[in-house]
């Protein structure tokens, strides 16, 4: 089921979703300073890709230095990103077929917003590994 959820998604948001994600990180990695915000940005938007069989967990070694990083990331990105993820579901959720979408774009919102102190896991091992 999360295959089929996976290629719908790939096809109806996914795919824009992650070029947005793919864009904010490249202008992240302009500046050595912006090189770990890029990455966070790639890293989301692999995940904005292909989510369902994925989920969003907090590391626990974060600690200071990512709330630092998710503040200037909220300033930088974090909300352009997030405005995307809010209009999309929006439109996935007028149609009945695109609710589940829907729903799963606005669980992006959070992970969008503040990624670092963040881990990406497999739904079936929903443990940070740190």
């Amino acid at each position: 089921m999360k295959t089929i959820l996976n290629v719908i998604w790939l096809v109806l948001c996914g795919f824009w979703m992650f070029l947005g994600y793919l864009a904010a990180g490249v202008l992240l990695c302009v500046t050595v300073i912006g090189i770990p915000f890029g990455v966070a940005a790639f890293r989301i938007g692999v995940y904005a890709l292909w989510p369902f069989g994925h989920t969003v967990v907090d590391r626990r070694d974060a600690g200071g230095p990512s709330c630092v990083g998710n503040v200037l990331w909220l300033v930088l990105a974090g909300w352009w990103l997030a405005i995307g993820h809010v209009v999309t579901g929006a439109a996935l959720c007028v149609t009945i077929i695109g609710i589940p979408l829907g729903i799963a774009n606005f669980k992006l919102i959070p992970v969008s917003l503040m990624p670092f102190g963040k881990e990406i896991v497999r739904s079936d091992q929903p443990f940070a590994t740190r």
